[in-house]
């Protein structure tokens, strides 16, 4: 076995230093493989595999190796806050700009309508919390999205783009919406 490896020492090295850029780091992975490759040689079925059985031992040492020493760096409680997207950011001012429309909708749209969509409310939460079937929330849910469309692109421009919505601003005649509406 020792001069068998001799012949295939130099390659296997150049291969680990190659995977993992470290000539100390490609020493002990090769010392691994030849007392991996020493142990199991009677596992080897033909002498003429040799190379390729050593490269898969090789391989899998070196897997095993970034496997044992992935890096977990510990959040402290504090640095858990994740950063919000803009698209979303814009959504949740979109959805508080669009607060006084929900006012507008007929009261058996409205409440489903907030919890869904303004409060995040699954749509079984929001069957449970008014006590309807998941069918009867999920149609009130729809026909309360059709009247918000319609209000919304009565009194808003909206601008979108393939980012999602860019700007919005209400048109003239619907500066003061929220005023002069009153619930349907």
């Amino acid at each position: 076995m020792l001069a068998e490896w001799l012949t295939h020492k130099d390659h296997l090295r150049s291969y680990i230093v190659k995977q993992t850029g470290d000539l100390d780091l490609a020493d002990d992975i090769l010392q691994e493989v030849y007392i991996k490759a020493s142990q199991k040689i009677e596992q080897l079925e033909a002498r003429d595999k040799l190379k390729n059985w050593l490269y898969r031992i090789t391989h899998n040492t070196i897997m095993d190796f970034y496997r044992s020493h992935q890096n977990h760096e510990e959040l402290v409680d504090n640095q858990v806050e994740e950063e919000v997207p803009d698209e979303v950011v814009n959504l949740q001012t979109m959805g508080q700009c669009l607060r006084p429309m929900f006012d507008c909708l007929p009261e058996k749209y409205r409440e489903a309508m907030i919890l869904s969509e303004l409060d995040g409310l699954s749509q079984q939460a929001v069957a449970d919390q008014l006590g309807l079937s998941l069918s009867g929330t999920k149609s009130r849910i729809q026909r309360g999205r059709v009247k918000l469309k319609k209000i919304l692109t009565d009194c808003c421009n909206v601008e979108a783009g393939r980012e999602g919505i860019i700007d919005f601003y209400p048109k003239d005649k619907c500066v003061d919406f929220a005023k002069k509406n009153g619930a349907n």
